[in-house]
């Protein structure tokens, strides 16, 4: 488990080009717009949140589930394993990684179930198709495609020590919950946690009106990394804004591109796999 970021397979396998990412989607995208599928992740990154938030995990659980997730699909058409499998597939996986403990098999299941009935009856009205042997199953394919490297460093850390350099508590929470929201884009696979934190702190200050130019002038960073993190934050609220989730997802799910057999392995991994990094580290 490497203790140092850069010398970690997050920093030298998992900051991935946006070229390479729209390469890997282009399966997808011949069936769906851009737009289209983010909002499918978009709604995925939903429903693992609600999922995490009914079994009472912690937030970095939530966020780890969610980059499992989103690193998945980064390797893997949508239609390679039905994404409502890997929801809950991802949060049993992260919740052991993040020692949090171990979440029994039936309460994984009734869990989500339940979540499906009360917060996306919208979205799925028939019952949650799977059972555990497939949560294995597929948890299996997940950590073949990672290739058992777990460890993966979140913006949360660096926060907490960019705000106490600062001086600035009060805009822990705001800076906050805009890392929560940072984990429906793409910027965690494309740009290192540090300045995805320092983005994050920026619009924080910019929205509560905090002068920190001096702070922030007086860092190592690029600037114009930390501009275009902001831009995707940006583009993901203004993509909010005109995304009626009850009204668009029924269309949007029947047309996502679906696996023929569920879970079944990735075509794009051989037999031992091909995979990168992952685990988790605040």
């Amino acid at each position: 488990m490497a203790g140092n970021f850069w010398q970690s397979s997050h920093y030298q396998q998992w900051i991935l080009d946006r070229q390479d990412l729209t390469r890997e989607r282009q399966i997808d995208l011949k069936v769906l717009t851009e737009e289209e599928y983010q909002k499918l992740m978009i709604f995925y990154a939903n429903l693992i949140q609600s999922l995490g938030e009914q079994l009472k995990v912690r937030q970095q659980v939530i966020a780890t589930a969610t980059v499992y997730f989103k690193r998945f699909y980064a390797r893997n058409s949508l239609r390679c394993i039905d994404p409502l499998l890997m929801a809950p597939t991802c949060i049993f996986l992260a919740s052991k990684v993040e020692e949090f403990g171990v979440i029994s098999n039936s309460r994984l299941i009734s869990t989500f179930q339940t979540v499906l009935k009360t917060k996306f009856q919208h979205a799925f009205q028939q019952e949650f198709p799977y059972r555990v042997n497939h949560v294995h199953e597929c948890e299996f394919f997940l950590l073949e495609m990672m290739d058992c490297s777990l460890v993966l460093y979140h913006p949360y850390r660096p926060l907490t020590q960019y705000i106490a350099d600062l001086g600035q508590e009060e805009l822990l929470p705001l800076s906050w919950r805009i890392i929560n929201d940072s984990l429906r884009t793409d910027v965690c696979l494309l740009y290192p946690p540090y300045l995805i934190a320092l983005a994050c702190l920026h619009m924080a200050c910019v929205i509560q009106g905090k002068d920190c130019k001096t702070w922030f002038a007086e860092l190592s960073v690029d600037m114009d990394k930390i501009l275009e993190i902001t831009r995707h934050i940006l583009a993901l609220y203004d993509l909010c804004k005109s995304f009626d989730e009850k009204k668009e997802i029924s269309t949007l799910l029947n047309r996502m591109p679906k696996p023929k057999t569920s879970p079944s392995r990735p075509p794009s991994q051989g037999p031992n796999g091909d995979g990168q990094e992952s685990q988790s580290r605040q």
